[in-house]
Formats: structure tokens, sequence, C-alpha cells
């Protein structure tokens, strides 16, 4: 199971045992939470690596997270920058390089408290967008912190449309350099992170205009402060955007640009380039400058925005086997909350996804890894369906993710509305993830314009083989299952088969009614980006169901890999059946809509699902454990590995500065309030 010295707390006589109510639960595990760790980690060594760099972490006092709660916004933002500045100069005494493992479990540990996150982004971008001089020279300086840099995309007017953004790169050939101009107060970068105080540089995207022509939007590496005494360059006016919702660590900032010059070789030229003449050469498709994002969003899922949801997923299931109330039998005592079916309901459904979301993510970046250098030596044939895919699952993991954590946060009742539970900064997370690095509608839009061309192709040349195979992630479209589920009893809705084809069904529907309307609306005169407007929630309907389709058949892919794993490869299926099957109950209008599933099919998924809860219950405390998250990491009184959820409350709360100091309202406000009630004599 792995040790728990290695998680609990030693600070204080209480927490040096383990609450008996979570004890329990860790009686004799029907399957190694070690080994379930190490395939989450994806080998032995990493999970022994992880835990020494988290040691190392956890053992360090400038780490320490425990006043996180009570800071300002300023002291949170001074804070993230000494735990940056800090692991900086830990990592080069440990050798820890920026791209080696030890670094990224660093940062894991480091639970997002530490800032100048935006660096590794823009690294992404000139490692995808830039050629190999610019790559050597740039990556290089971020890597040696000899300049802090982050990516200026979005703009006050524009965020996903990046056809619209309005910000200008005009080359000037007597001077060769790039002229970039905010042209409207529209045109203000607004929101990249580390740009309000931190940053040096950016990578600015920008459209980039050659002898009076646009040729659309480009990367251009902007120098914003000078490196001697960081205030803002000539031309560059720049700021912190103010308070929001969460991210308080985070100084996401403003920047106009007033005429700003640059050097040709500023612009990220691996799949374009402007001659010194002026001349302009396109080297890749229209499509090459998303390769930055997608990067980014492939790398999101796994490292940026599923540890939301894990751990809101920890932090609730630990609580509701400490918390007791009210009973289920008037004579018995007063039953754990994770026994209650409704508990069960809310939160194990989270922690299957929490689990389908590790293996699609897992799955989509050994796919990003095959093809990235093939897009990266200009072989564009999977960039359509990479950047499809991403799109759509950034979108389905952070709306669930979001979801998530709420329902977690809900679920742990008033001590979830605590910000020392950990669960409203989880959810404040999630929430922003939604709209960063593409805004969730868009992404399922683009998505469902990639799916309407594959169906299209596919009815072209029916029953005959396309000249070329369709991406692994469709093929489905071309063979149609069944018009009808087979199941008679609710044990079939147990075969991971028969789901998996479920979905692929209904997704397949979706898209082809969702083409069907867009063509229908064609056919009567409508203009063709109307039609897609008029018909725009259908195809996101489709989208959102292929996504739920390729979750399913990833984490039933995984599962059937694990057959040298007979006790884990259970435990998952069971967790397996239940994602498909909540998304079944769930979505059931589209599973009916056809007869597809009958009524009393449905009845019978239902069924399985709540035979499924109690199953998934009994073992819901050691597949929390098997993330392996420290209490350090958690930060949360009530997700702690020892229980003792009530004592950490009232030990955290009492170190408010609210409780150290003289009330500054009682002298000016509540006295003379109080006094003035008494009589005069």
């Amino acid at each position: 199971m792995g040790s728990p010295v290695h998680r609990v707390s030693l600070g204080d006589t209480w927490s040096r045992q383990v609450h008996p109510d979570i004890d329990s639960e860790r009686c004799t595990p029907p399957f190694s939470v070690e080994r379930l760790t190490n395939i989450l980690d994806r080998g032995v060594q990493n999970t022994v690596l992880r835990r020494k760099v988290e040691s190392i972490i956890q053992g360090d006092p400038v780490f320490n997270l425990k006043d996180h709660y009570f800071m300002t916004q300023d002291e949170q933002y001074e804070a993230a920058v000494q735990k940056k500045f800090h692991l900086e100069i830990l990592a080069r005494h440990l050798g820890w390089s920026l791209d080696s493992p030890e670094r990224n479990y660093a940062e894991r540990a480091l639970s997002g408290y530490a800032n100048l996150n935006l660096q590794g982004i823009a690294m992404n971008a000139i490692r995808s967008l830039g050629s190999d001089e610019q790559i050597a020279k740039w990556v290089q300086l971020c890597k040696n912190f000899q300049i802090i840099a982050t990516y200026a995309q979005t703009e006050l007017g524009h965020g996903t449309n990046l056809r619209g953004l309005e910000t200008e790169a005009t080359y000037d050939a007597a001077t060769q350099e790039f002229v970039i101009h905010s042209p409207t107060m529209t045109a203000t970068k607004w929101w990249p992170g580390d740009l309000g105080r931190s940053v040096t540089h950016a990578v600015v995207l920008a459209q980039l205009i050659c002898s009076g022509v646009q040729h659309g939007m480009h990367a251009f590496i902007v120098p914003i402060r000078s490196l001697q005494d960081h205030t803002p360059l000539p031309g560059i006016t720049v700021g912190d955007i103010g308070p929001k919702m969460g991210l308080e660590p985070v100084d996401n900032g403003f920047l106009r640009l007033n005429h700003v010059r640059v050097p040709r070789e500023n612009m990220l030229s691996r799949f374009a380039e402007v001659l010194p003449d002026g001349t302009y050469r396109r080297l890749g498709t229209a499509q090459s400058n998303y390769l930055a994002m997608l990067m980014t969003r492939v790398w999101l899922l796994s490292t940026g925005i599923l540890p939301y949801l894990q751990k809101s997923c920890v932090i609730a299931v630990r609580y509701s086997v400490i918390r007791h109330q009210s009973h289920l039998r008037p004579s018995d005592p007063e039953a754990k909350i994770l026994d209650y079916q409704t508990q069960q309901q809310k939160l194990l459904p989270q922690l299957a996804m929490s689990y389908a979301f590790h293996f699609l993510a897992t799955s989509l970046l050994e796919f990003f890894h095959s093809s990235f250098n093939a897009i990266l030596n200009r072989d564009f044939s999977l960039l359509p369906e990479l950047h499809a895919l991403s799109s759509g699952m950034k979108a389905m993991v952070s709306d669930f993710c979001a979801q998530g954590t709420e329902i977690c946060r809900r679920a742990c009742g008033g001590h979830g509305y605590s910000k020392l539970s950990g669960l409203p900064t989880l959810v404040t997370q999630a929430i922003a993830s939604c709209t960063y690095e593409g805004e969730n509608t868009v992404l399922y839009l683009q998505l469902a314009r990639f799916l309407m061309k594959i169906y299209l192709q596919v009815q072209l040349s029916p029953g005959s083989t396309p000249q070329k195979p369709l991406p692994w992630s469709v093929r489905y479209l071309a063979t149609p299952g069944p018009a009808r589920c087979t199941a008679q009893t609710a044990a079939h809705f147990l075969c991971p088969d028969l789901y998996t084809t479920a979905w692929a069904h209904v997704s397949f529907r979706l898209i082809k009614d969702a083409v069907h309307h867009t063509q229908t609306l064609m056919r009567s005169g409508v203009d063709q980006h109307d039609a897609w407007n008029q018909t725009a929630v259908i195809h996101l309907q489709a989208a959102k169901a292929h996504c739920y389709y390729i979750t399913v058949r990833s984490f039933k892919e995984a599962v059937e890999k694990l057959d040298n794993e007979p006790a884990i490869q259970q435990v998952l299926r069971c967790l397996c059946d239940l994602y498909a099957l909540h998304g079944i109950l769930t979505n059931s209008g589209d599973f009916l809509h056809d007869g597809f599933l009958s009524g009393a099919q449905v009845d019978m998924a239902r069924t399985a699902f709540l035979d499924l809860l109690p199953l998934i219950r009994k073992d819901a405390i050691f597949l929390t454990d098997a993330f392996d998250f420290t209490d350090h990491c958690l930060n949360s009184a009530l997700g702690c590995y020892d229980g003792h959820v009530y004592e950490r409350l009232f030990e955290w709360a009492k170190k408010s500065p609210a409780n150290n100091k003289e009330n500054p309202a009682y002298g000016k406000y509540i006295r003379p309030l109080l006094q003035s009630w008494r009589p005069k004599l």
C-alpha cells in the first residue's frame, strides 16, 4: 500500500495515529494499492523517483503551504515567486534539468503554488513554431532564466478566434524589423499569466503584414521589460488586470504595444518566414500556427486539469468516511455519509471519471508524441485529427472536471465551503480551465467540423475502401453497428463491448443528424455559414457524444491490457462500467431517441449502475489512496491521510490573523453602536 509515514503529519499528538474510521477502510485491500499507483505512474521507478522528489519538497520550509489560505493576493503572489525562485536554486543544486521527471514531480508537489509557469507554455510555442536556430537560442535563455517569458495571445476583444486578433506586426524592409502595434483598445493583450508583474519577454501572436498584404496570425518574440531594472521598455504599457475569481498567486496581465520594433529574426519561422526584402514564404499549412496551442492542450489534460478532480475526489471520499450524519436505521449509531447511496451516487462517478480521464490523457499523449516530430518535419497528415482530438478532449475534460470538483465540494457540506478544505481553490482552478487555451464551446465546434468532414467523406464512398484509411478516432463512422441494443438483463450492461457499441451508435447517429440538418438547410438555399450557425447546438451535442465514446473506448482498452493484474483489472473494470453507464443514464434521451434502448433497458442500465455503487464504495479509499497525493500537495484540512478532520480544521482556523489582533471595527463602529442604545443619564 505504501507507507503512511510518507503522508501523515507528525506535528500534533492527535495526528500521530490514523483515525479509526479511515483506518478501518484500509483493512484487507482486495488489490495492491501500491501496484495501482505504479500503473498510474507508468512504472515502479517513476513512483520511487516521484516520492523522493516529494520528500525533498515537503521537507523544505520554503515550500510550506500552511499559511496560504490566510494570505492577501500580494502575499500569495510574492510567496509563489519565492517558491519558484527557490525551486530553481534547488534544481540546479540537485541537477534537475527543466524537462526532467524530477522537475515535473516537483511541480506536482507544489500543486500550483509556484509562479512563472507560463514560461513552459512560451517554450512550447518556441519549440513548436521556431526554427532550429531560434529554439537553440530562446529555449536556452528561458531554461537558464536569463529571460522570463509568457505566451500572449488573448486580447480584450478576441480570444479563441485567432483570425480575429487585432495586434499587428508590420514588416519594415528598410530596417528589417517588425513593428508590433495594438491599433485599438480591444487589441490590448489581456489575461496572459505572469505578464502583470513578472516577465521580461512575451511570445506575441499578431497579424503579419508584408507590403500591405495580411498573412494571418504569426508568433513574435517581443521584449517587454528591461533586463537591467525590470521597467517597461519604450512603447510598452503593461500591468496586472486586477482581482479574479481564483488563481490569486498568478499576475495575469495586460499589454499594449505602441509601434514596438523587433528584429526580423524574432518571428518564429519554422512554418513561415519573411525574407529580408519582405517576401513572404509559407513553409507549412495555414493550421501550422495552431501547433503551440495543440501541444499545450495535450499537456494540460494530465498535468494541468485532471489533478483538480483527482484531488477533489481524494478530499471528498476521505471526509465522507469520517463524517457521520443521521441514521440508516433508528437504532444504529450515526452512519458514515459514504454509506448513503446518494453520497455514493455523487462521488463515485467522479472517481470513475478521474480514472477514465487518466487513461484518455495517456492515450492522447502517446498519439501526440508519435505525430509531433512528423509535424515538425512538415508531414501534416496527422495534424487535423490531432487538432480535433486535442480540442474536443480539452473541452470535455475541463467541463467535467469543473462540474466534478463542485460536486465534490458540495458533497462535503458546509466544511466544503471553507477554503481550509482545499476544495474552493480546486473548483476555481477547474472553472478557469474551461476558458483558457480555448473556450470550450468553440473547441467542441472545431471538433464538430472535423467530424462533419469525415462523415461526408465516408458517405461519398459508401461500401468502398477510402483511398486513405480513416483516422483511428473516427473509424467507427465507416462501420455502423446494430440498430438496437441486445441487452436483456442488467448484467448485460456490464459488458464493455455492449456499452462501447452503445456509445458508438449514439455518437454516429448524432453526427449523422447534425450533418443532415446542416445539408437540408443548405439545399433549401441557406448560406453554408448560416446553416452551420443554425445547427451549431446539434453539432455541439454530437461532438460531446464523440468525446464520451472515445473516453469509454480508451478506458476499456486500457483495462483489457491489465490481464497480468487480475485484481486491479477487476476493480478498474467496475470503474469503467460505472463511467459508461453514468453517461448513458445522464444522456438517456439520446439512447431512447431512435429506439436503440427501450425504456425497460434504461431501467436495466440504472439497476446495473446502482449495483456497482456498493462494490466501488468498499474500495473507494484504496482507489483514492492510489493517486498518492501527499498531505502537503492536497493542503486540505478535510483530506489528510490520517483522517483527523475536525482537529485539523480547528487548529488551522486558530491560525487566522483575525484571531490574533484587535478587531479594528470594534472601536470605530461596534462599541458606538452598542453604546448608542444606552439611556442617557
